[in-house]
């Protein structure tokens, strides 16, 4: 059988305007790797006639399988039903099963029926009508020249029980889907995305199935291994011989795979070495703290942490010296040093670890906006202070020190006994 090429198209201007994140066109497309359907495009389209067309004649001369989601709503700017009976020729009829469903939807919930709403009883002539059990709207699979356009709902609980219930049962009737698509990812730190591609680009030329991908992201890069097979089992081999061949090159970067994260790896460490861990922010503000405490379990590691923004708080609550804020200011290697033994000492963690820096956008105590001190103290004999700088970004800058000091913290708990 010749591969089956999807696209999902999401409708609504909210989407453009980024009122609301395009979730749906994610799930969807999981969904189909996992049954061995490549999704090759997503489009996004506000709600105009013309661009809908527009759409609709573009997914249909690339793809098999077109999923919209969106525009099925009472209004006047839902359009998207009768933008689709236009394209392929066919009427809208009133559909008594749909009506049966709407009128039993609002007498469930003791509400009356108004007649902008019996417009979502219409469906294109020739469609095979898709329940909807938690809305108002039905979605339709229609036919089309050898293809399937199948309509959804864009509210998101809406289209995955269509989805799971009628739309992948439908197209596993249909097909005779034999691959299956597994993907894994592989996350790094430390390391660059230049210098990793640079590092692993002899595996990644010469590889076809699994295909390698370079992803990055703000301080840390990930690669993300896909592979098609007959088999689930027979997928996973064929991603966990490339694995190996990366770990081989690069992996003492590798700190996690799919949903990890750099913080859920530090937890992780704390817990294998029994260590806890408290912290001091400055510039951060209480971020690093909030990645900590986002991961499950963090609680048995983390103490917790002070804000301590203003001088005074640095030296009336944490303790750290006048002299050191009279002589080397806030921004310094001594005070950064001081920031992280006093946390340590106070909250009588294992280690402790402190944040201090100009997050921008100005100038601040004769330094530039992005440089940054992170320090992390076990004891007299064994810390470190490292300075960075960034750029000219409040927000980056902010984000960057947080992921740096979790960087500095998984490379000295993984290099311990």
């Amino acid at each position: 059988m010749r591969e089956l090429k999807a696209e999902v198209i999401g409708i609504g201007t909210e989407l453009l305007l980024g009122q609301i994140a395009n979730t749906n066109a994610q799930w969807i497309s999981e969904k189909l790797a996992t049954r061995g359907i490549s999704v090759y495009y997503h489009q996004v389209v506000g709600d105009n006639p013309g661009r809908i067309q527009e759409a609709l004649t573009l997914s249909a001369a690339r793809a098999d399988l077109i999923f919209i989601t969106g525009g099925l709503g009472p209004t006047d700017d839902d359009i998207t039903r009768e933008m689709m009976a236009e394209f392929v020729g066919r009427p809208l009829i009133k559909s008594e099963e749909a009506m049966k469903q709407l009128a039993a939807f609002f007498t469930a919930r003791q509400r009356s029926m108004s007649e902008n709403n019996k417009k979502q009883a219409q469906v294109i002539e020739g469609s095979t009508l898709i329940n909807n059990g938690v809305g108002t709207a039905p979605g339709m699979i229609i036919p089309w020249q050898e293809k399937f356009f199948f309509i959804m709902p864009g509210v998101p609980n809406e289209m995955k029980m269509m989805m799971k219930e009628t739309v992948l049962p439908f197209i596993r009737e249909t097909y005779d889907i034999d691959d299956v698509i597994r993907s894994k990812m592989l996350r790094f730190i430390g390391i660059g995305e230049s210098q990793l591609e640079m590092e692993v680009k002899e595996i990644i030329d010469r590889q076809t199935n699994p295909t390698i991908a370079p992803l990055a992201s703000d301080g840390e890069v990930a690669l993300r291994l896909t592979a098609k097979a007959s088999t689930i089992d027979q997928a996973e081999r064929l991603i966990k011989d490339v694995e190996l061949q990366l770990i081989e090159r690069v992996g003492d970067f590798l700190y996690g795979e799919d949903g990890d994260s750099i913080a859920s790896a530090v937890v992780k460490l704390l817990e294998m070495k029994g260590l806890t861990l408290s912290a001091a922010e400055s510039l951060t503000g209480g971020r690093f703290s909030d990645w900590l405490v986002s991961v499950p379990g963090a609680s048995q590691v983390f103490k917790g942490s002070i804000v301590t923004y203003q001088n005074e708080i640095k030296t009336g609550v944490l303790e750290v010296p006048t002299s050191v804020i009279a002589s080397d200011g806030p921004v310094s290697h001594a005070c950064c040093y001081q920031m992280a033994k006093r946390i340590k000492e106070k909250f009588n963690s294992d280690i402790g670890i402190s944040f201090t820096g100009v997050a921008g956008p100005g100038r601040f105590d004769g330094h530039e906006a992005g440089t940054v001190y992170i320090g992390i103290y076990q004891d007299d004999e064994h810390y470190a202070v490292e300075k960075y700088q960034f750029v000219n970004n409040r927000e980056m800058n902010r984000t960057r020190s947080v992921k740096k000091g979790l960087e500095q913290l998984y490379y000295l708990l993984s290099s311990m006994k």
